[in-house]
């Protein structure tokens, strides 16, 4: 692995913030015990927020390493593109194409079952897949416990192994939620959390200019640049044309992570 996925890697021990939630809770039996609800329900509260928050905070490593950024980039961004396979899917490898650019597709693993044919052709083409769970349940990944969290991220390794030749290195969260029971999952399959730093927002209702708008003060060396393919708006292709366009005027390369 390069030294990029190395720095990123689960610890192996991914439980380490478990402690820290059993002490929390400690104090807060033991405050409600001596000053009451007073001062015990906001603590209780606050503490609780405490280890909820992280959860939908997509850069957030308290339950998990992620790598944000690129590190020694060079001239180069990290081109991402979440959701597929789909009906988009040759559009956009054209698009690469015509700008010499790579990317990483993480990949849904019901979705790149039921279209082997264009996981092989993002792999023939050049390009790397990642892991974006089987079955993308959007509205509750935050909340699935260890067996289902375990299914989503194993289920989507396997098929992707099995249609590509060889394991994935790359993890990607729905929607880049990562609750405790992730960790543990990551660090037996060797897989690395990647995060994004330049996001427009482009996976919801959007327009192409105010995706750019927010995207593009954020594309500079070392970008971990969030793109989608496939979303109900239908701007998906001509919103990844601009950004290569972008990349080009400032003379940034797409390419892989090195290793």
């Amino acid at each position: 692995m390069s030294n990029t996925g190395t720095l990123h890697r689960i610890p192996a021990r991914p439980w380490r913030w478990l402690p820290w939630l059993v002490a929390s809770q400690l104090v807060v039996i033991l405050v409600w015990g001596l000053a009451g609800w007073y001062w015990g329900l906001p603590l209780m509260v606050a503490s609780h927020a405490l280890f909820m928050v992280p959860v939908f905070l997509p850069n957030s490593r308290f339950y998990a390493p992620v790598l944000s950024r690129v590190p020694d980039a060079g001239n180069t961004v990290w081109l991402t593109i979440d959701d597929g396979p789909g009906p988009e899917t040759r559009a956009v490898l054209d698009l690469l194409d015509r700008h010499q650019a790579r990317a990483t597709f993480f990949l849904v693993g019901e979705r790149a079952l039921a279209q082997p044919e264009l996981v092989t052709e993002i792999l023939r083409r050049g390009h790397d897949l990642g892991n974006h769970s089987h079955s993308h349940p959007q509205a509750r990944f935050w909340r699935l416990g260890p067996a289902a969290m375990r299914a989503e991220i194993e289920g989507c390794q396997h098929a992707l192994q099995a249609l590509g030749g060889q394991p994935v290195r790359w993890y990607r969260s729905v929607v880049g939620m990562t609750n405790p029971f992730v960790a543990p999952v990551l660090q037996r399959l060797g897989l690395v959390r990647v995060g994004w730093s330049a996001r427009g927002f482009d996976g919801v209702g959007c327009t192409p200019d105010g995706v750019l708008a927010r995207l593009l003060p954020d594309l500079r060396p070392g970008a971990i640049v969030l793109l989608h393919e496939g979303a109900v708006h239908g701007h998906n292709l001509a919103i990844i044309e601009r950004v290569l366009q972008a990349l080009d005027e400032r003379g940034l390369k797409a390419q892989l992570p090195a290793g």
